[in-house]
């Protein structure tokens, strides 16, 4: 009964009149006279539904919430609108997960449904510092603590097309303060086989599974070709504030935003083994001079110097990385300004193991252990939250999710200051980091 049940909601879902339509008995086990037997028709004529081999489709037997799944999906298929479309949306959101895992993508059918899809999170954020940069034997401790309420609109333009952004509020808990929403990103995305096109302010980040040198956004283009093996070509502005040279990344105006121009090549298959990828940016802003020795002793002593003669950096990087399971990776990256004279390189090597990614399942967990450098001239805003700019040390880190949608993640990192070219070695460095993520 609950398969014909489902059978009936499915046919109004797919907007034919029982009372306008007439078919040859599809299944030998529903009789022309079985009051189901105008939608169980129509639906197999549809191709919603097959029944089984032998000619039967067995009504009796309780519906599987993959079975439903798959009806849902093929009904979607046909587009429907209004009153269906609406029943349609309900039914895909409560077996999202069912279609995910029939290799069905929501986001797919989600194009379908609403034109704007909202997705966020709150994410609560605790960071402890304990820092002696110009080793004198003594740490300055500081607590930062609050939070990010996140708004992820999507709106489908066509079957390639969308137009996405991010807004966000910062909440200062420490000092009982908070921002108005802010434009984060906004941006037109194109996917097409093998093929994807950025245009606007989106996410800048790179080197793919590392994040090395950048998590942060960029305004400009960006192109993509390839499917395990990948070319992109970036290239656009990106705010000062997420540039700047020196020995702790003294930074220039908002109003002067760096030039960057990027191209990558990657191989990565989504499954187990190896992956890697290498590439080479350009980046232009005056507050790179900072990163010359030259230009520090020029100034100190009292020299007329143009900032313009130092404004540039060229940045190579390499990455390398083996899946051993779906639970087990390695992963390094190693990066370098040759431009800059001092601080000039980052890299770092880390073990994972766990399954945590999102949150989207009770349960999720992972672990990582690992060793990071954050030359300041390189890693201008790298994507880990656990070492500091201008740093080398050791990190640890655990991530879990007590229930769905709701992730706990620790991290703790214990290291020191980077040679800086100018007086030697320099103090440690410590810090704690603690984050809830709240996904809706």
């Amino acid at each position: 009964m609950r398969k014909i049940l489902s059978a009936a909601t499915a046919a109004f879902i797919v907007g034919t009149s029982a009372t306008t339509f007439a078919a040859a008995n599809p299944f030998s086990d529903v009789p022309a006279g079985h009051w189901a037997y105008q939608s169980v028709a129509k639906l197999a004529q549809a191709g919603v539904i097959e029944g089984y081999g032998d000619n039967t489709f067995r009504g009796d037997r309780n519906i599987t919430r993959y079975e439903m799944a798959q009806m849902i999906a093929k009904a979607m298929a046909k587009n429907p609108s209004g009153v269906t479309k609406a029943e349609l949306d309900r039914l895909a959101a409560e077996f999202r997960d069912e279609l995910d895992a029939l290799g069905v993508r929501v986001a797919e059918l989600e194009k379908y449904a609403d034109k704007v899809v909202w997705h966020g999170k709150i994410e609560y954020t605790y960071e402890q510092t304990k820092t002696d940069p110009l080793h004198t034997g003594t740490k300055t401790k500081d607590t930062a603590n609050g939070f990010i309420f996140r708004f992820e609109p999507t709106a489908h333009v066509n079957d390639h097309w969308t137009v996405n952004a991010r807004i966000d509020a910062y909440v200062d808990m420490k000092h009982d303060t908070s921002t108005n929403f802010e434009l984060v990103r906004a941006w037109a995305e194109g996917d097409y086989d093998n093929f994807n096109v950025k245009l606007g302010r989106f996410e800048f980040c790179p080197e793919p599974e590392f994040g090395l040198m950048w998590d942060t956004e960029i305004s400009g283009a960006s192109v993509t070709y390839g499917d395990k093996v990948q070319f992109n070509v970036t290239g656009g502005r990106v705010r000062a504030e997420n540039i700047g040279g020196g020995i702790y990344g003294e930074n220039g105006s908002e109003d002067d935003p760096a030039t960057v121009i990027g191209v990558r090549l990657d191989y990565n298959t989504g499954e187990k083994g190896l992956f890697a990828g290498a590439g080479w940016y350009h980046i232009k802003d005056d507050d790179l001079a900072w990163s010359y020795n030259d230009y520090a002793k020029k100034l100190s002593g009292g020299e007329d110097v143009n900032a313009k003669n130092y404004n540039k950096a060229n940045i190579w990087t390499v990455n390398l990385g083996y899946k051993f399971s779906d639970l087990l990776m390695v992963k390094g990256a190693y990066a370098q300004n040759t431009k800059a004279d001092f601080d000039n390189k980052s890299w770092h090597a880390e073990i994972d193991y766990g399954n945590y990614e999102d949150a989207s399942e009770k349960g999720q967990w992972s672990v990582y252990a690992g060793y990071r450098k954050y030359g300041t001239n390189v890693s201008f805003v790298p994507t880990e939250d656990d070492a500091l700019r201008g740093t080398r040390g050791w990190v640890v880190g655990a991530s879990w999710a007590p229930f769905k949608n709701i992730g706990v993640l620790a991290k703790y990192f214990n290291g020191k200051y980077n040679s800086n070219g100018l007086d030697g070695g320099r103090g440690k460095a410590e810090k704690i980091f603690a984050r809830v993520e709240l996904f809706f």
